[in-house]
């Protein structure tokens, strides 16, 4: 009994290593992607990140592809799980508009300043080949509707201009959300700044006006 439960000790302690140790390339590839893109990402570089020598990496995942394609899942997955965590936590009764608001905080602080896999996700997801794209693109579509359903709401409760399609300026504030990865440069502007800027441009942008609601005149 005593040698079984050595035994026992013994894989538990295999296999949590093994998990530390698949988590640790993950993390290395996430950030190496996030700087250096698909093209330029190397399994050495991703090695030395991770302080290993290039060949283990090949016991966790087959292939280079086959790493980079589980980055960009958990990027875009964990943005998703991200928001929804911070939507979940406000207040019943939360107007439209503050969800919204929410939604462009939370992205944004968890691509630029929490999230390695985010920002791989985010900035590579239109140079990956196409046959590493299928799970990345089932959780983007899912994001996608987590935001449609927001503007939907917006629309439906008249906290949207009047005279804006909710789907082109979903779009619109999803692209701008995302591009800030490639222009973002935390030495001359704060993430707090950042993101008070961003949703005062939303609201700014996305809510009803006099102007805009009153129609012709």
């Amino acid at each position: 009994m005593a040698r079984r439960s050595r035994a026992l000790r013994t894989e538990d302690e295999f296999n949590t290593k093994s998990r530390r140790t698949r988590a640790r390339i993950l993390d290395a590839a996430a950030r190496v992607l996030s700087v250096k893109g698909y093209a330029g990402t190397r399994l050495t570089d991703i090695a030395a990140e991770a302080d290993l020598q290039a060949p283990a990496i090949y016991y966790y995942f087959p292939s280079r592809e086959d790493l980079i394609e589980e980055v960009m899942f958990v990027g875009i997955s964990g943005l998703r799980a991200h928001v929804q965590e911070a939507l979940d936590a406000l207040p019943d009764g939360t107007p439209p508009m503050d969800k919204i608001l929410a939604a462009v905080e939370a992205h944004l602080r968890h691509e630029l300043e929490q999230s390695d896999y985010a920002t791989a996700s985010i900035r590579n997801s239109g140079q990956i080949p196409e046959h590493l794209r299928a799970r990345q693109q089932k959780e983007t579509s899912a994001y996608t509707r987590l935001w449609r359903k927001l503007f939907d709401e917006a629309a439906a409760e008249s906290r949207l201009r009047s005279d804006l399609d909710p789907r082109i300026a979903l779009s619109l504030v999803l692209g701008a959300l995302n591009w800030t990865a490639e222009w973002w440069n935390p030495r001359r502007t704060s993430v707090d700044t950042l993101v008070a800027q961003a949703k005062s441009i939303v609201r700014a942008g996305l809510g009803p006006t006099e102007s805009s609601d009153s129609g012709p005149a």
